[in-house]
């Protein structure tokens, strides 16, 4: 069961991830490398000021917006120097690498007996069940700080989710998805795709922020090679969700990306489960998106074909 609680509560926190990068490769169709320093940048931001005292909604509020400012950094590289869209994310992503040295002060910050974002929760839980260090989730016994850090980051994907939602279907929100559906349309409207570009990339990144910041706080420390593959990891769940849920409406859509990251996940932990090498975890990912991009345009070249076979028949 902690398998189980644990596949569910890294795949929460990863779909915020997914979602960021929803916005940047889906609605914007911008491809956006700058996910694998800004998840690490958050995480850095939240690991050295939870060690300095700071309370972990201060810290992750702070890697939120530390993510924001990484996105607004690639857009305007892309928007105001006319730099290619991957080369800008390449550029910002490596130069965080640095940034985030410079925060930690060395490669790897752990977080040793510090308060995270769920200990409200854990406490409550505590008191409820008489100090015990476990509650009983299904029949099965879960530990406090587990269950807790898992209704804790459930309770934030969802309402993240909803007011994604929500914003979409605004004004704003609408001229957007304009942008990068239909750039010329939208600049014959009056507004500047530009701003629309790295407004969203702003979001995007700001929730890889967020996302770097509570998975710091779940697994208790914040490495600099954190952020390696992110983007691929991002990817793979949006693919996933796409296949479980129709991208007709964003609703749909962002479900479908919160749905794919938990069964990534989950299929990752029960790979590691049956004996898959962790260091060969990043080329089966790499693998797998890779399959679910090309088999689909496979699959409907093979129906045709066998359709018209028949119709010659």
């Amino acid at each position: 069961m902690t398998l189980v609680i644990g596949a569910f509560t890294i795949g929460l926190i990863l779909s915020l991830l997914s979602m960021g990068v929803w916005i940047s490769f889906r609605i914007l169709r911008y491809c956006d490398i700058t996910v694998d320093g800004s998840i690490t940048l958050g995480a850095s931001v939240a690991a050295v000021m939870l060690i300095n005292g700071w309370s972990p909604w201060t810290a992750t509020i702070a890697a939120t917006l530390a993510g924001g400012v990484a996105g607004f950094t690639t857009g305007v590289l892309h928007t105001k120097f006319r730099i290619h869209e991957l080369l800008a994310g390449i550029l910002v992503m490596t130069a965080l690498y640095s940034v985030n040295l410079r925060v930690m002060g060395r490669s790897n910050v752990p977080l040793i007996n510090v308060e995270n974002i769920a200990s409200p929760v854990a406490g409550i839980l505590t008191r409820s069940t008489g100090g015990a260090d476990s509650i009983s989730l299904l029949g099965w016994s879960v530990p406090v700080l587990d269950a807790a850090m898992l209704i804790t980051v459930l309770i934030i994907t969802a309402i993240v989710a909803l007011l994604i939602h929500r914003f979409l279907l605004t004004h704003l929100g609408t001229a957007m998805r304009a942008a990068g559906e239909n750039p010329q349309m939208v600049r014959a409207q009056g507004v500047n795709n530009q701003v629309m570009v790295v407004f969203g990339l702003v979001c995007s990144n700001a929730l890889v922020g967020m996302s770097g910041a509570l998975l710091a706080q779940y697994q208790g420390f914040t490495d600099v090679q954190m952020g390696i593959g992110m983007i691929v990891w991002g990817l793979a769940s949006i693919i996933i969700g796409e296949a479980l849920v129709a991208r007709s409406t964003p609703g749909l859509a962002l479900c479908g990306a919160i749905m794919g990251t938990i069964l990534f996940r989950l299929l990752v932990a029960i790979a590691l489960r049956w004996g898959l090498n962790p260091n060969d975890l990043k080329l089966v990912t790499a693998v797998f998106v890779f399959s679910a991009l090309v088999l689909p345009g496979w699959v409907k070249y093979f129906l045709r074909k066998r359709s018209k076979e028949k119709l010659h028949d």
